[in-house]
């Protein structure tokens, strides 16, 4: 029997909701050039909405960790998914930018409410031993759903346009709630959370004082370098002549797809590269495929580099995320919301700086400044971080040494 065949059974539902969240979060990349032609708008200030996605999901971070701790994981995962629903359906009907521009507020904070917590949940069903291959099961949902967000939108946008990807995405999203919290009443999960506030100024405490919180650092640059590109796509595509939305959409997929390789993958690659290795091969392999993006190749090549460009970015992201869930034990749900925080923050800032770079010094330049940091975080993490127990673990009596 292998290991993933032993995971627990919640994990499906915590997938399914993962992959809800996901529908959304790249829904309006490959249709942003007619977001701009209809609101008369540039691409960089359409790339705005990927931005206040990304700030509003991570803003809001230590506040649903904190409720997450408090009031427990999976209500407020339900919750979450119902509010991001109505954003979208909501951004669909809007009339302006601005209107257009407070749902995606909306839909940052539904989705933050979601992805975080469902790695929390996983990181409590499972111990450290199989715990980054249950994560990459519950990436799987987040992968599915990006790949389907962004290559469905695509095609929803060139039949019914921008409008109507936002509409039905809204639906989906509202129907995959009530999915999720019928499958969560028959779940075992955790028991009832007994955590207080004292409690999470001492979790806080103890994620600081971990020197593994460099994953922190690591997760903002991570965003800011890979995931900060995405909004310009579609018009790097546009400038090859290449204007259909679907193609669009089917280009920035690959980059789902590669996750998708990276969580078949994982449980075969783990024990023989080890966690270093799979830093710095995931890392080299995200700087490459910039690389090749930067030479301005066909849209077939470009699918294929950001097919490559996903799988080494979850190469080293999945480490990332292990690291944050062993900062603390009492406060996991806190501690990975904050890497949600740092992650996020990155690719508000992201699409903000390549449109100022790609302004100043060009695109080539700039895609291989970006190359060139990942390349280097690689190297940088591997020499960093260190698989240590949490210092609260002894409180818990059912974590494993």
């Amino acid at each position: 029997m292998t290991a993933s065949s032993r995971l627990p059974p919640a994990l499906n539902i915590i997938t399914l909701a993962t992959f809800a969240a996901s529908l959304s979060a790249r829904a309006l990349d490959p249709v942003l050039p007619h977001v701009a032609d209809d609101f008369g708008i540039s691409i960089a200030t359409a790339a705005s909405f990927a931005s206040v996605f990304a700030f509003t999901f991570a803003i809001i971070q230590p506040v649903l960790g904190a409720a997450a701790d408090l009031f427990g994981k999976a209500r407020l995962m339900v919750v979450c998914l119902m509010l991001l629903g109505v954003a979208n359906i909501l951004g669909a009907m809007s009339t302006s930018f601005w209107l257009l521009f407070a749902s995606r507020i909306l839909a940052g904070i539904g989705s933050g409410g979601v992805f975080p917590v469902a790695l929390s949940l996983t990181s409590d069903l499972v111990g450290p031993e199989k715990r980054q291959i249950a994560i990459g099961r519950t990436l799987m949902g987040s992968m599915t759903g990006n790949l389907l967000g962004a290559s469905v939108s695509g095609l929803i946008g060139d039949f019914l346009g921008w409008r109507g990807v936002l509409a039905v995405l809204g639906v989906l999203v509202i129907v995959a709630s009530a999915a999720v919290l019928m499958g969560f009443r028959g779940a075992a999960l955790t028991q009832p959370p007994r955590t207080n506030l004292a409690a999470l100024r001492h979790g806080y405490r103890t994620i600081f004082a971990n020197p593994n919180v460099f994953c922190y650092a690591a997760v903002f640059l991570e965003g800011c370098c890979v995931l900060g590109l995405f909004p310009y796509i579609a018009s790097f595509l546009f400038d090859l002549g290449e204007t259909s939305l679907s193609i669009a959409g089917i280009v920035i997929a690959g980059f789902a797809i590669g996750g998708l390789v990276y969580t078949l993958t994982v449980s075969r690659l783990l024990p023989r590269i080890g966690v270093n290795g799979m830093m710095i091969a995931g890392a080299a392999l995200v700087g490459l495929q910039l690389m090749a993006v930067a030479a301005g190749p066909g849209w077939k090549l470009q699918t294929l580099s950001l097919i490559f460009m996903g799988w080494g970015f979850y190469m080293i992201h999945g480490c990332l995320q292990v690291f944050a869930s062993e900062l603390s034990v009492e406060a996991r749900a806190t501690a990975l919301s904050l890497h949600s925080f740092f992650f996020f923050m990155g690719q508000t800032i992201g699409p903000i700086a390549y449109g100022f770079g790609i302004l100043h010094a060009g695109k080539t330049p700039t895609l291989l400044a970006a190359a060139a940091v990942i390349i280097a975080l690689g190297f940088v993490c591997a020499k960093l971080l260190r698989q240590t127990r949490p210092a609260d673990a002894a409180a818990r009596p059912d974590v494993a040494p």
